[in-house]
């Protein structure tokens, strides 16, 4: 039996592209197609238990370039009706194989994030050779998909691209496994009753989610009230944010547990979930948090928070807006003002 659609993608293994694979593979299996997911060593996704009509075919190299040549091999011998990529590198060497390897396979490639923003920290060289091949590659592609409306257009203008090539598909996020793993218990001294309300945040410790700027909103709401402050994710800035946090005084009332594979017992029993990304594509996150009922607050960077929190009635804020909804407080505002947000959703909750 043919392959009906092969996935190649290298991730993390714990950001929001691996949970949108682990809930978009399953979904399609459903659906009675058969699927191919292309490993790279030491990379994601990784599933847990793989559904019938999925096979996981590693590539045996552990980079994307050098993984090019099974890729070729791979689609001259299944053939695979279409093949789904995600990730810029990811999506250059995917097409270059499926022209190298000569064959009808359909491509659509993926990117998540804000492309301009991502890129204005790399140097120029590879900001030219990064904005040139998706200038030159992505219109062969057969389709080219994005999480967000902002995000379809930032590619667009930022690499040339038509923009009526450019696909909207909003990411598999909510799914019932996730609501039965809020309810999990967690046994944590933070979480007892009467204990003060819980901030949480979800994330790689890295500069593109800029817990920085939570560290500091959250010392000055911690100034005014009891609160306590818990970062779920691992990365390179763990050094810099508990330096940070001893710095502004409110090392005692911060916790950085490390990757949890299980956020959702945590977001169902947090007062407030904040989200202070300097960029994004579609966050994750803050779907999810919403999904469980959990009060939010989100700084409104490029892409996603606005799109994801419209239809939520505005109110003023100094220099910035928040939205604010009795059931379940969301808000969107500036840098500046997430203390306003964080304070206004806890008082909402704990006043």
């Amino acid at each position: 039996m043919s392959t009906d659609l092969a996935i190649f993608a290298a991730t993390s293994g714990h950001s929001g592209v691996d949970r949108v694979l682990r809930n978009l593979v399953p979904a399609i299996a459903r659906l009675g197609l058969r699927v191919d997911v292309l490993g790279v060593d030491e990379h994601g996704p990784r599933f847990d238990q793989l559904p019938d009509g999925v096979r996981h075919l590693p590539l045996g190299v552990s980079h994307v370039n050098t993984a090019i040549p099974g890729v070729v091999r791979y689609l001259r011998r299944e053939r695979p009706q279409a093949m789904l990529s995600d990730k810029d590198r990811v999506n250059r060497a995917a097409l270059f194989a499926r022209w190298v390897a000569h064959v009808p396979t359909r491509v659509g490639v993926r990117l998540g994030t804000t492309v301009s923003v991502n890129l204005a920290s790399r140097g120029a060289f590879e900001r030219w050779l990064q904005r040139t091949s998706m200038r030159w590659m992505y219109p062969a592609a057969e389709a080219v998909l994005v999480p967000s409306r902002g995000v379809a257009d930032d590619l667009a203008a930022y690499a040339g691209l038509a923009r009526d090539h450019i696909r909207v598909v909003p990411s598999p996020i909510i799914t019932p496994a996730m609501t039965a793993r809020a309810a999990e218990a967690v046994d944590h001294p933070w979480l007892a009753a009467g204990e003060p309300p819980l901030i949480l945040g979800v994330g790689e410790l890295s500069e593109r989610k800029d817990f920085a700027t939570l560290l500091r909103a959250f010392a000055r709401v911690r100034a005014q009230r009891p609160c306590r402050l818990l970062i779920l994710g691992e990365g390179r800035r763990r050094g810099e944010l508990e330096k940070l946090a001893v710095e502004l005084g409110v090392s005692a009332d911060v916790a950085l547990p490390g990757f949890c594979p299980n956020p959702y017992a945590w977001m169902s029993r947090a007062a407030v979930f904040a989200l202070t990304s300097r960029w994004e594509g579609m966050p994750v996150v803050l779907i999810e948090a919403l999904a469980l009922g959990v009060p939010s607050v989100a700084c409104d960077c490029p892409s996603g928070p606005r799109e994801v929190l419209e239809g939520a009635s505005w109110s003023a804020g100094a220099g910035g807006r928040c939205r604010c909804t009795r059931g379940g407080p969301a808000a969107t505002t500036r840098r500046a003002d997430l203390r306003r947000g964080v304070a206004r959703c806890g008082a909402r909750l704990h006043g």
